[in-house]
């Protein structure tokens, strides 16, 4: 490769990057501009132009984490805890299966059978909003975060079957067949060699569920009172038609986001993984 060959894919390389952290700071800021605001009192939150040298203060967490005689934000997190993570663990325990029988044994038709699963995200959410919410009501769920917990992986599993069906096709059929011939049942072909072999996979589909659970509204807010309230549905509860309320939402917004946070950050090496299998062929 000549020196001016050299140059030229530098320079690309160096706009690129230049590139890429544009983006990231693009995204970061709003991010940032939350952090900040959530560590003004209301009056400076409200300002126009904001303020970058105002005061910084606590009020807003102290708000938020019902010190000040508020609500307090623990039962809602709680919820969102319990119906992400359970919804998630079920998701995954499910998806596996399915996956297994349509990349790996595939079944006839596979590809009808995934656009089938795919079709059922394309139905808006609140269209299927009332039929619903009836349901719950004729059953004695309504407000009870179990129901969000079946809704959650109803809601999840048509994307975690697509996805997991990508990254179980990369597993080797050969260590399949040897574990076949070992003696080896299906479930403990698909604990013992599927799963450690997908794990990235695995991860990165885990993550993205938890992430969608965690951060559903319309049948949270809808389907819950104050027993099964979740922390978006907490959140909104902040913003009213009288007073200030910036600092407090952006404060909640923060700890609310944290968890979803804290759980890509442990799982990035995961996701990355997870991501680009089966995007080189």
């Amino acid at each position: 490769m000549s020196a001016t060959a050299v140059r030229v894919r530098r320079r690309k390389t160096a706009g690129l990057g230049l590139v890429a952290w544009l983006a990231g700071i693009l995204f970061f800021l709003p991010v940032a501009w939350m952090a900040l605001t959530s560590f003004h009192s209301e009056q400076d939150a409200a300002t126009s132009p904001p303020s970058f040298a105002a005061a910084l203060t606590l009020d807003g967490y102290r708000e938020f984490f019902g010190t000040g005689g508020g609500a307090s934000p623990w039962p809602a997190l709680v919820n969102s805890t319990v119906a992400s993570v359970v919804s998630t663990l079920c998701v995954l325990l499910l998806a596996l299966p399915a996956a297994y029988a349509l990349s790996i044994r595939p079944v006839r038709k596979w590809t009808d059978v995934l656009f089938f699963f795919l079709s059922t995200k394309m139905l808006p959410a609140v269209a299927g909003l009332l039929p619903v919410y009836l349901f719950a009501k004729n059953a004695g769920l309504l407000d009870n975060v179990w129901l969000l917990v079946i809704l959650y992986t109803s809601m999840n599993l048509p994307i975690a079957v697509w996805m997991m069906q990508s990254f179980l096709a990369e597993v080797p059929v050969a260590v399949i067949e040897a574990a076949r011939m070992d003696g080896a049942r299906l479930p403990t072909i698909l604990a013992r060699v599927v799963a450690p072999i997908a794990l990235p996979g695995i991860a990165a589909t885990g993550l993205i569920c938890f992430i969608f659970s965690w951060n559903e509204l319309l049948f949270a807010r809808v389907l819950t009172g104050v027993v099964a309230e979740t922390a978006p549905v907490f959140l909104t509860g902040f913003i009213t038609s009288q007073g200030l309320f910036l600092a407090k939402v952006c404060a909640a917004s923060l700890v609310i986001s944290l968890p979803v946070l804290a759980a890509g950050f442990a799982a990035q090496d995961k996701l990355v993984q997870g991501l680009s299998l089966g995007a080189v062929k």
